[in-house]
């Protein structure tokens, strides 16, 4: 790691698709002088006055250098002269939740440099790959885009499963009759992640369109078909997403509609059970109301006939809501 100043992740001189040293940021401008060479420069979250350095090494373009250092910015690709600056954006699972981030990519004959905000797993594995194919890597900086755009999408797979574990893990609660208000709120935060991923994966379909389809020198036609590789991964982690939307979308309707049937349960159930003591509380209502003259009140046997006819009652009531499921 480069320990030029704090934001600077790598900072490395290529020649003939091989790695021959780090250097530091006053180097750059001398390293770009040599032949078949570039430079690869990872930067994580740097502050102004480091990208306005990186800016006069690499000469590059202003409002590309403002995008990159705001963020905040959708995924696209802009061509400025003979370079290219590409935006990103990257996924993580932190703490059972999917979280964001931002990659910028200043693309040129003799140069990468990479911008990574907020979420994000380290490059390193991407600059691996890349050393590790110099017979690719010879081909220029073309290809360390792609390497970059791959490992990238490549690290929306785990958010999609994690999503997806998430969602199967939330139906089987509901079908197992473990719903509430809480069912419903992570349906929408699944939702939420899931809109969030699509916005990051699905512009990459038409960016790797519009690289294979560039007639500039820092895609060379060799490297092309490299990027159609990551438009199919684009497309089928796409395809997943808008799946785990439909199927989250009738689980909130299942959802809803199962806790309205138990709330309808509830309701038969209160009914039923007042509708049996609706029998006690007439019958006793009656013989509570202190008449001189009332038939019953001087038979012998008519407080114990009184309440066997009353029990009989609410328990044939009883066994009736019974059979007809509400009780």
């Amino acid at each position: 790691m480069t320990q030029d100043r704090p934001g600077i992740v790598n900072c490395a001189l290529y020649v003939a698709g091989r790695r021959v040293r780090d250097i530091g940021i006053d180097e750059i401008g001398a390293a770009l002088k040599q032949e078949d060479s570039f430079v690869w420069l990872g930067l994580y979250e740097p502050d102004e006055e480091l990208m306005r350095r990186v800016q006069q090494q690499f000469g590059l373009h202003d409002l590309a250098v403002e995008d990159a250092h705001k963020a905040h910015q959708r995924p696209k690709v802009e061509t400025f002269d003979d370079s290219l600056f590409v935006v990103l954006r990257t996924a993580q699972i932190i703490d059972g939740s999917a979280h964001f981030g931002e990659t910028h990519v200043f693309v040129g004959a003799r140069y990468v440099v990479s911008v990574r905000h907020g979420a994000s797993q380290s490059y390193r594995p991407a600059r691996a790959a890349c050393e590790a194919a110099p017979h690719l890597l010879e081909k220029g900086t073309g290809f360390v885009l792609y390497a970059l755009m791959d490992f990238v999408v490549d690290h929306y797979f785990p958010v999609a499963e994690a999503l997806e574990d998430q969602l199967t893990a939330l139906e089987d609660g509901i079908f197992s009759g473990h719903f509430d208000r809480a069912s419903t709120e992570a349906i929408y935060a699944i939702k939420r992640d899931l809109v969030e991923l699509r916005r990051a994966v699905a512009p990459i379909v038409d960016m790797c369109s519009a690289l294979m389809g560039f007639r500039m020198a820092l895609v060379p036609g060799p490297i092309k078909p490299y990027f159609r590789d990551v438009q199919d991964h684009a497309l089928h982690i796409s395809e997943a997403i808008d799946a785990m939307r439909e199927m989250l979308s009738t689980a909130l309707q299942v959802n809803l509609s199962l806790a309205s049937m138990r709330q309808n349960d509830v309701t038969k159930a209160l009914a039923g059970w007042g509708a049996i003591l609706a029998v006690p509380t007439m019958v006793f209502g009656v013989y509570g109301m202190n008449f001189e003259n009332m038939p019953e009140l001087h038979w012998h046997y008519g407080y114990e006939t009184i309440v066997a006819l009353t029990g009989a009652a609410c328990l044939l009531l009883h066994r009736r809501l019974k059979r007809a499921g509400w009780l």
